[in-house]
């Protein structure tokens, strides 16, 4: 049985995983990882292999819950870099920096906002692998 290897990013406020080998694990760690996501009231996407959870806590933290739930998994930390200074200018979060949005708000906007910031959205959902 292979190790889970996971990439772990830390956001604003929240964190996303991508799976690296999803494909390769057995159906048991993949349900295990799938519990852990959902008991923390996260989304598990299937199709990019990856999952965020609405909550801040750090790389050192992402592995200390991974042991206490006995996921037995190979972790690398992302750094993001900042690839926008552009701040959003309607909503909710007017005046943060589309880089500080929480994940669920970039989800959000995927599939509802159709105007001229589409692009900057789309490539910070592309950069946190959402």
């Amino acid at each position: 049985m292979s190790k889970a290897r996971l990439i772990f990013t830390k956001n604003q406020d929240s964190f996303n995983v991508v799976v690296q080998n999803l494909e390769q694990l057995s159906v048991e760690e993949i349900q295990k990882i799938e519990h852990f996501v959902t008991a923390r009231k996260g989304i598990f996407y299937f199709n990019t292999y990856s999952f965020f959870i609405p909550k801040k806590i750090n790389f050192d933290e992402f592995i200390l819950l991974l042991k206490h739930v006995e996921i037995d998994a190979v972790c690398e930390e992302e750094v993001l870099k900042v690839i926008s200074q552009k701040k959003i200018n309607f909503g909710q979060y007017k005046g943060m920096l589309y880089s500080e949005l929480p994940d669920s708000y970039l989800v959000w906007l995927k599939s509802s906002y159709r105007g001229a910031e589409r692009e900057i959205i789309d490539a910070e959902l592309k950069q946190r692998n959402l």
